[in-house]
């Protein structure tokens, strides 16, 4: 058995944060219903980047947050649609949903009309702002999340503008933070037999990961500058320009020191007693960054990784993408898998990064068609025959 078999997931949520926490709960065993609009369903059908196969073409924004469940398709603008998702959350373990604040209480499906038919259920809502505080009717993205949560604005190179990660991170974190809150409330509920809401701002998730960068703010009442690739607090811990081109990146603490020195002939600095510590390499960053770059910059990216490797210094190539779908360690663990699509035929997808002893691995399934299992999701879960689903 996989750990989440048996649960079952009511996914009122679009778009991304959510479709991946859920997903990510599918392939660990739990069933999730993903509730669609009618002939359009989740608007990430209709996100690009497309794959063409022999039956057509499908988003494959949409496959990459939601294999592994059913679709339905459910009119909750319609008195019968809400209907049948009471119906549904009567008999689910958690409902999960991500419209903007006060929505779903139009609808009669929000937190207290959702307890009334189900006091076991857990109820998370994902929101950008949460459902209190001066922003909670205010709308979002990830990239706003990124800006106003100040992860932006350690972004960067020295002296130049805020940059935004190249994924979507604050979203896809949030996700994470959905799917944590999700099984720990569910931990609760079963208990205390009570089940309860979750209230996730985005903004407060992306606030809650700046850990370090808040103990510095905490600890010296200083505002983390932009540095790039470097480490305000530890050198080295930086990217460094070969001569073929590409990039290294390197993070090494004070035992590596001087492995890494005499790795690159940097035998001067192995040996002066300034450099031996952290605080000293701190202190003098600009003379180690100028004597790494200039080794570094000496040797192809094969070169130096070969040597590092030999040193048994922490380092590691700056991959494009894809350089890290072929790399060895990637292909030796599995990461990319494949499904069968009934459009795209065989079609690859990344696999959830977990593997158990005691428990089988989380699967991977394809995503659903819209509203492929409406039928077989309302006979089976409420009963309807063929004449109420028609």
């Amino acid at each position: 058995m996989r750990p989440l078999d048996g649960l079952t997931i009511l996914d009122l949520s679009r778009v991304l944060a959510c479709p991946f926490a859920t997903m990510i709960l599918a392939e660990l065993g739990a069933t999730v219903i993903k509730v669609e609009q009618p002939g359009t369903g989740d608007e990430t059908r209709g996100f690009e980047p497309f794959a063409e196969g022999p039956g057509g073409k499908v988003s494959g924004y949409y496959m990459a947050l939601n294999r592994s469940k059913r679709s339905i398709t459910v009119n909750l603008r319609h008195a019968e649609g809400q209907a049948i998702v009471r119906a549904l959350a009567a008999k689910a373990d958690a409902v999960l949903e991500n419209f903007p604040t006060g929505t779903l209480k139009r609808y009669g499906l929000d937190w207290p009309s959702m307890r009334a038919v189900n006091p076991r259920l857990v109820y998370l809502s994902c929101t950008g702002f949460g459902q209190t505080g001066p922003y909670a009717n205010r709308k979002g993205y990830d990239t706003v999340f990124q800006a106003m949560s100040g992860i932006m604005s350690l972004t960067g190179e020295r002296g130049g503008g805020p940059v935004k990660p190249g994924i979507p991170i604050a979203v896809l974190t949030s996700g994470l933070w959905a799917a944590i809150a999700l099984l720990a409330a569910l931990r609760g509920r079963d208990a205390s037999g009570r089940g309860a809401h979750v209230d996730l701002s985005m903004l407060d998730a992306q606030v809650a990961l700046l850990t370090i960068a808040a103990a510095r703010w905490f600890a010296l009442g200083e505002v983390p500058p932009r540095m790039g690739t470097e480490h305000p607090g530890r050198v080295p811990t930086a990217s460094f320009r070969c001569a073929d081109g590409r990039y290294l990146h390197i993070t090494a603490s004070d035992q590596h020191w001087v492995p890494l020195c005499r790795a690159l002939g940097l035998e001067e600095m192995a040996a002066d007693p300034a450099l031996t510590r952290n605080a000293g390499r701190v202190a003098q960053r600009e003379r180690v960054m100028a004597g790494l770059g200039g080794a570094l910059g000496a040797l192809t990216r094969a070169q130096a990784v070969a040597a590092l490797d030999a040193a048994d210094v922490p380092a590691g190539p700056i991959l494009a993408l894809d350089e890290v779908f072929e790399d060895p360690q990637v292909k030796a663990r599995g990461v990319v898998q494949e499904f069968a699509h009934p459009t795209l035929g065989s079609f690859p997808a990344l696999r959830v990064p977990m593997r158990f002893d005691g428990f089988e691995d989380p699967g991977l399934d394809r995503p659903p068609l819209l509203g492929e299992h409406t039928d077989e999701v309302l006979a089976d879960y409420l009963g309807y025959d063929a004449a109420k689903i028609a």
